[in-house]
């Protein structure tokens, strides 16, 4: 039985799209009033991309240009999310897992531990682990936090939607992943388990 789990955050425990206004309309509108360096329809393909993917892979996806970058970080690092968000239907699944539970998400500090006050969550979890994507990754991530609480592989399970992240690194890892990919945007991406929604989460589990 699974007992140790290490969750992601974004379109995992809730998704983003449902909540595009309250997450990204701020930025959208900063970013629009910079010279990006690219094309309006690129800039529609980052926004989308955006919802899903830390920013600095997508600047670095979409070529940003480089000079506004620091001023865009800048405002990245010290802006939270202010308006409330909601878990998935799905997220009782996760609140009812016995054992010990950790946030462990890619972004920016202030904004990802604001989105986990937001969301109202902050006690189902004993702590939010926060990657900075410019400096390491969900791998090094579950390496500290093994080392730190003194976790067994063995009794970890990773929950999440992104097969080249958390999934990819908890397999790396000799850890069990559930991959969650209600769009099927990863048939052939490797997985212990996965589902469309979180329904069997607790088979997984073994509880």
């Amino acid at each position: 039985m699974k007992h140790i789990f290490f969750i992601d955050l974004d379109n995992t425990i809730y998704f983003t799209k449902p909540h595009e206004e309250q997450l990204m309309g701020e930025l959208y509108a900063f970013l629009e009033n910079l010279d990006l360096g690219i094309s309006k329809e690129d800039f529609q393909l980052a926004k989308q991309d955006m919802l899903r993917t830390p920013f600095q892979k997508v600047a670095k996806k979409y070529g940003f240009n480089e000079a506004v970058m620091p001023k865009v970080l800048a405002y990245l690092q010290n802006r939270e999310v202010s308006k409330p968000l909601k878990p998935s239907n799905d997220y009782h699944y996760i609140k009812s897992l016995k054992g010990r539970k950790f946030i462990v998400t890619a972004g920016f500090q202030k904004q990802q531990t604001s989105k986990v006050r937001m969301l109202g969550i902050a006690d189902d979890f004993e702590h939010v682990h926060v990657v900075d994507v410019s400096k390491s990754n969900k791998k090094e991530a579950f390496k500290l936090l093994i080392d730190q609480y003194k976790l067994k592989t063995e009794d970890i399970l990773i929950i999440g939607d992104d097969a080249e992240s958390e999934i990819k690194f908890g397999l790396e890892l000799g850890i069990s992943t559930f991959l969650l990919d209600p769009e099927n945007l990863h048939p052939k991406a490797e997985s212990t388990f996965r589902g469309t929604d979180l329904s069997n989460l607790h088979a997984a589990a073994g509880q």
